[in-house]
């Protein structure tokens, strides 16, 4: 057997993951028969036929697929050596942008980073609000180098630090809860109430569905102290972050519905940025900075 290439690997490996030698080329920016060349070389190096040319489509083999299970630790610690080494090559950023998303706990994020960004004076930081799915959005559109919001843990794209649970109540005032209500609330029993609901900030996401009722009126805002409000003044009912209703359930300024039909929800506040980017020295000190601080301020 002799010597293969780690280029001749990467190439079998683009052909495995895109299902033929032409996307292989298109995905690697290189050329059909440069592609095919490299995987016929590697399975001439190594005395063994990795992929069954005889159908429509390429497949592999037995020994193809003991191969590609085999190298996919190899490619991974290459491609993260690669990354590294982007990241030793870039000075400090002139500019990072944050996305902050509409359910963390504001002040203290806030606290956060304006104490990590007095220490990089050179650095200037563009802070974004988004919500419900427009943080993640902006992180895998490449709009942004780090969020702290709720993200899609199995998105093998997105790496994540946990920093706290926020539970989402379902709340109404006094003032607009109806005469009758049962105990355990059903949604039919508020399809005639106005419903407020957080206005989505997604491009092209398609929107995340957060407890609406369908058929019944709805008001949208952009934040959560908008709706907190409009809830207070009895203009609708909607979920809020319970860290900000705490003090209004205790004085019965808001009511929970919550039960076996409306159980509310606990979703987990994360930062994340993208696994796939490199990322310069001051993002990686603010995601170790984040990491290391948001736990303790945030998670309690």
């Amino acid at each position: 057997m002799s010597e293969f290439t780690l280029h001749d690997l990467q190439c079998f490996d683009a052909v495995v993951r895109a299902g033929g030698f032409q996307a292989a080329a298109a995905a690697l920016h290189r050329s059909h028969p440069a592609v095919f060349a490299a995987v016929a070389r590697l399975e001439r190096q190594l005395g063994l036929e990795l992929l069954d040319r005889s159908g429509y489509r390429v497949r592999m083999t037995a020994a193809g697929r003991a191969l590609h299970r085999k190298s996919q630790t190899l490619l991974s610690e290459f491609h993260g050596l690669r990354t590294y080494a982007a990241q030793l090559a870039m000075g400090d950023e002139s500019e990072l942008h944050v996305v902050i998303g509409d359910l963390c706990p504001r002040q203290q994020t806030l606290e956060l980073l304006s104490q990590f960004f007095r220490t990089c004076p050179g650095t200037r930081m563009h802070l974004h609000v988004e919500a419900v799915t427009g943080p993640q959005e902006r992180l895998l559109d490449g709009d942004a180098d780090l969020i702290v919001h709720v993200v899609d843990k199995a998105n093998p794209r997105i790496e994540w630090i946990d920093v706290c649970k926020v539970g989402l109540i379902p709340v109404i005032s006094p003032a607009l809860l109806p005469a009758g209500l049962p105990r355990t609330v059903k949604p039919d029993h508020l399809r005639e109430l106005t419903q407020c609901v957080m206005r989505d900030t997604a491009r092209h996401t398609p929107s995340r569905n957060y407890f609406v009722i369908d058929g019944a009126p709805q008001c949208t805002v952009a934040d959560q102290s908008m709706k907190r409000e409009i809830i207070l003044q009895g203009l609708g009912w909607g979920h809020l972050p319970r860290y900000m209703i705490e003090d209004d359930l205790r004085r019965d300024r808001l009511r929970s519905l919550a039960g076996r039909h409306l159980p509310g929800a606990s979703e987990d506040i994360v930062i994340a940025r993208c696994s796939d980017r490199p990322h310069g020295p001051v993002a990686e000190r603010l995601w170790r900075y984040l990491g290391e601080q948001a736990r303790a301020r945030l998670g309690g």
